[in-house]
């Protein structure tokens, strides 16, 4: 679980995939499915969030919905849930937007605005008044007045404040979208520009309310391994932080699923480090004055909808999902490829890759142990065929993919990363900047990751930071190196 999703709405999410996977898994799918609000909030039970059960049922209702894999916002109200779950079965490829917005869920949030409260003294020394550059506030009848006309939400005057008298009201899924891509519409709910957005998952992560959903591919894939396909798991190397289990432990739990085979996508990795360390010192061969890396899917779809400036500084070297998924179909063609991710943007990568037929994140793959009864700690240790590097497993942590493509370039040729730790309004702002002068004065690698921490800190994770990160790490430190980089001949 990433650092500020609220328990409560994780705990739901994931009593709802599993109800699903045991209707998926039961001899009535689609009635079973239809019963599931009743079955979590039935007759008589304690209304524990909202003003009444049917409301509670209907929240739960568009969660299913979610979790079915389909849009809240193109199902009709009157449509039945066994419906969904028909259609969801009916289904041959995912949807196209990986996010959904509850409006049973979403609060309405009144809107983003900076206020008095009644603690203003009507202080001499006006710091307030003196420190907006918009004319916006003035003191009147002894308590300072803002003029919503002029007032631009800048919250200096929060800041300056003496007794913290002005505060700044947030609308938590608004004010974490660093590209504004989400806002109210005209009855007042959360709405997703998906031409804005970048699928950072950021909105899903601070909606206290759960209102912001990813549209889950589970009920797909496990069609698929009913149906006797090869189906194969690309785990990415954040999962290895996530259970209280070995990685070999791991990878057998996976395979009681019922998946035929599991790779590391770490494998992916090694050949995206190498790739990208000959590109490097290619790109500073010709002149460039720095190159940014190219594996985080959030930063990429940044730089495609935002700062298209951007993308002849941008590496041109795949992603490690992009050559895991290469390998495992050149090694199993007729295989059905399933990437496990920490976050959202891989959604929407692998709706653009061929290779990659569904996406599963942390909390699907444990809500679907949990199903199955499987206790991961207590499986036996299956072994991975391709060992990966450690500097490929440390992927998942700020600053791991840097200080990967720094252990394969020559002494002749230095790289001096910047690590750009989450997508914030300031960090776009830098590297619009960097893009713009065609430089970065504090360096000439750019690492960039959307999730604060590396994908250890994607929206999807179900540990804490800093044991997920122990744990992670216990795993690169006994792990192989990557070979001696090659000298350049003088």
């Amino acid at each position: 679980m990433s650092i500020n999703t609220p328990k409560q709405t994780s705990h739901l999410k994931r009593e709802i995939l599993v109800r699903l996977i045991r209707s998926f898994l039961s001899d009535n799918f689609e009635e079973n499915t239809r019963l599931i609000p009743y079955d979590m909030r039935p007759k008589g039970h304690e209304v524990p969030y909202r003003c009444c059960i049917h409301k509670e049922r209907a929240i739960l209702r568009d969660r299913a919905i979610a979790g079915l894999g389909c849009s809240i916002e193109e199902t009709d109200d009157s449509t039945l849930l066994s419906t969904v779950a028909e259609k969801a079965l009916e289904r041959e490829t995912p949807e196209e937007n990986p996010l959904t917005v509850l409006t049973t869920a979403c609060k309405g949030c009144v809107p983003s605005r900076i206020y008095v409260t009644d603690l203003c003294q009507g202080c001499v020394a006006r710091p307030c008044e003196n420190t907006c550059k918009f004319g916006a506030i003035k003191v009147v009848n002894g308590k300072s007045v803002i003029d919503p006309a002029k007032c631009k939400n800048c919250g200096m005057c929060a800041q300056v404040c003496p007794y913290q008298a002005i505060q700044k009201i947030i609308v938590p899924c608004e004010n974490a979208c660093p590209v504004g891509a989400i806002a109210k519409n005209e009855e007042g709910y959360a709405q997703i520009d998906f031409e804005k957005c970048i699928s950072c998952g950021k909105c899903v992560a601070a909606c206290p309310f759960g209102a912001v959903h990813e549209k889950s591919q589970i009920i797909d894939v496990l069609k698929n391994i009913k149906n006797g396909k090869k189906v194969i798991a690309m785990v990415a190397p954040a999962i290895m932080g996530q259970l209280p289990c070995t990685p070999q432990q791991l990878k057998a739990a996976i395979m009681k699923l019922g998946f035929y085979d599991v790779y590391e996508v770490a494998q992916g990795a090694d050949i995206t480090t190498k790739t990208e360390a000959a590109e490097f010192v290619e790109r500073l061969e010709h002149g460039a004055e720095f190159m940014t890396t190219s594996c985080c899917a959030g930063y990429n779809e940044l730089v495609d909808k935002h700062i298209p400036e951007m993308k002849p500084f941008r590496s041109d070297t795949k992603t490690p999902m992009y050559y895991t998924a290469e390998i495992v179909k050149q090694e199993h063609p007729d295989a059905v490829t399933v990437f496990f991710s920490p976050c959202v943007a891989k959604r929407r990568e692998a709706l653009n890759n061929p290779n990659v037929d569904y996406v599963l994140n942390y909390e699907e793959v444990g809500a679907w142990f949990v199903a199955h009864g499987i206790q991961v700690g207590e499986c036996e240790s299956s072994e991975f065929k391709t060992e990966a590097s450690a500097e490929a497993r440390n992927y998942a942590v700020i600053g791991g993919v840097a200080k990967a493509v720094q252990t394969m370039l020559p002494e002749e040729i230095p790289a001096h990363p910047v690590i750009i730790d989450g997508l914030n309004k300031q960090n776009i702002r830098d590297l619009k900047k960097y893009a713009k002068n065609g430089m970065c004065d504090l360096g000439n690698l750019i690492e960039v990751m959307a999730c604060q921490g590396g994908c250890l800190g994607g929206n999807a994770t179900v540990n804490a930071y800093k044991p997920a990160l122990k744990q992670l790490t216990a795993y690169v430190n006994e792990s192989k190196p990557l070979v001696e980089p090659p000298k350049v001949e003088q």
